[in-house]
């Protein structure tokens, strides 16, 4: 399957900054994937979202070296409006994501769209279904400046869906939101994903990655230390140097399996528990 994302030995380093906050990071995604990125503070995450998105080298400038391709193009021969239309970006920060112009969240939704030069009536059309999509029907009348921290990050979200990207990268989209919240936007990255698009997404709730990503990136002080499938990585023992949290079901299962507990495999869902341990004989409880 054809690639949509590829980085090849590409460092980074900020303009005011004396050391690379990327260090020869190599990998690739292929079309309609969802793949996670995971990593403690200062690992250079967002900063690789930042590159994805072209916003380095483009507009934070510095000394990028490497290749980054995004649909079969170089970076380079890009400009920030092509790429805005092909890869959508939702902030770790919803606050500084609203624009602030519009009255109201419908307008603010509608705003990427007008800018475009889409046609009112399909405009209309388009927002009406988003509002519905990220459930924020009941605040299309409502100053977005007034909303929540939530409300903003799903008016966020449903700002950039609307734009129909082929690319989302989403950069911890529920760090305002509660437990009800959280669930409900990887409902819609769910969504986004059956719909084809490619989805990178940081994020620290692991056990929802476990549940929905199909592939993990780890990074650890600017470099890609560990990458693949979601189960390959997270059954990895590579991964415990990196002090990174395991799904909460996989955690147990390690320490069982480090008291002498026979596991038939690792596992990285609730549900799976019982199965590991019963195919090696151990009786279910209820």
């Amino acid at each position: 399957m054809t690639s949509v994302i590829k980085l090849k030995n590409v460092s980074y380093r900020y303009p005011v900054g004396d050391d690379d906050v990327l260090k020869d990071v190599s990998f690739s995604i292929e079309k309609g994937k969802f793949t996670a990125i995971i990593g403690n503070n200062g690992s250079g995450k967002t900063t690789l979202c930042n590159t994805i998105r072209g916003f380095v080298p483009h507009f934070y400038k510095g000394n990028l070296e490497g290749e980054v391709m995004i649909d079969q193009i170089k970076m380079e021969d890009y400009q920030l409006g092509q790429l805005g239309e092909k890869v959508g970006y939702v902030f770790q920060n919803p606050f500084i994501q609203v624009s602030g112009v519009k009255d109201n969240v419908f307008e603010e939704v509608a705003y990427g769209l007008e800018n475009l030069g889409v046609p009112v009536e399909e405009i209309k059309i388009r927002v009406e279904e988003i509002l519905k999509l990220v459930k924020i029907e009941h605040l299309r009348d409502k100053n977005p400046t007034g909303l929540s921290g939530g409300q903003r990050q799903r008016v966020a979200l449903a700002s950039i869906i609307v734009m129909n990207p082929e690319i989302l990268v989403i950069d911890e989209p529920t760090s305002q939101l509660d437990p009800i919240g959280t669930e409900h936007i990887f409902d819609i990255i769910r969504l986004m994903k059956e719909r084809g698009k490619t989805i990178v997404l940081v994020e620290h709730k692991m056990d929802l990655i476990a549940e929905y990503a199909d592939d993990l990136l780890v990074m650890h002080e600017g470099e890609l230390v560990l990458q693949g499938p979601v189960r390959e990585v997270l059954a990895n023992p590579a991964l415990e140097q990196y002090q990174i949290q395991y799904p909460h079901v996989t955690e147990v299962a390690l320490q069982l399996q480090k008291e002498g507990v026979p596991l038939s495999f690792i596992p990285i869902r609730a549900e799976e528990l019982a199965e590991a341990l019963n195919m090696n004989g151990v009786a279910k409880h209820d």
